[in-house]
């Protein structure tokens, strides 16, 4: 790709960066005299929510959300730039805000409370999972999911670099076994998926793979690798704050 070429990709994304934070972060426009909009930013972030847990996001046009509201594509243009604007609305409409912590919750509640509320909206919108990847302009209500377990490791010993790993790595669990449930078929969960599919053939191959035949064979609860994970997770971040802190 050329100089200059380049350069026209990186104005655009630019272009589209700087039109997000204006949708997301800027301040309501001040109203005017004449009659009310007919459309709103919110208005048309909730119909494309509609038509992305319907269909998928990859189902989500300009064109179809205009018909679902019975406006023209054009119409939406006077509101949102272009389907990147779009999504990055529709995240901030799906997801919300994080519920507050309990009163008198420790760290440890805190962040489990917080992957419970995440992996129900995966549940709830999947295609989440496809819309939040990538660098991308988050919105204060999305933001505010990064808050809340900052600050709840806040005063336990980690650095400000740690508190932000802890996120990310949390987040990365939730993410990884919604994304396998949301591939599960039939079966209903990805561990019974998974037996489904390999259950037979291991057990006919089991002198070349005893140790999974044995673990599959044995008796014991089943789809705990979510909580199973989170745990392990938080015990090890227990452990560094104790290393540090001398407090679990």
């Amino acid at each position: 790709m050329s100089g200059t070429a380049n350069e026209t990709a990186n104005e655009t994304a630019d272009d589209t960066a700087n039109d997000t934070v204006r949708l997301l972060w800027g301040p309501p426009a001040k109203p005017t005299r004449g009659p009310k909009p007919a459309l709103t930013p919110e208005r048309i972030a909730a119909a494309g929510v509609e038509v992305a847990d319907a269909e998928g996001l990859g189902a989500v046009s300009m064109q179809k959300v205009a018909g679902l509201l019975d406006f023209t594509k054009m119409s939406l243009y006077r509101y949102v730039p272009g389907k990147a604007e779009l999504v990055a609305l529709m995240v901030e409409s799906a997801v919300g805000e994080p519920g507050a912590p309990a009163d008198a919750a420790d760290w440890r509640e805190q962040l489990t409370a917080w992957a419970a509320q995440l992996t129900d909206s995966f549940a709830r919108h999947p295609w989440l999972l496809d819309a939040t990847v990538g660098p991308r302009v988050m919105g204060p209500k999305e933001l505010m999911w990064l808050e809340r377990v900052v600050a709840a490791l806040d005063g336990h010993g980690l650095t400000g670099p740690e508190r932000m790993d802890a996120a990310v790595l949390l987040a990365g669990h939730v993410r990884g076994i919604a994304e396998q449930s949301r591939t599960a078929g039939p079966a209903g969960s990805p561990e019974a998926e998974l037996l489904a599919v390999l259950g037979t053939v291991v057990r006919q191959h089991a002198d070349r793979y005893p140790a999974v035949a044995a673990a599959m064979a044995e008796p014991g609860g089943r789809d705990q690798a979510l909580d199973f994970g989170l745990e392990r997770i938080l015990d090890g971040l227990a452990a560094l704050i104790e290393r540090r802190t001398g407090q679990a």
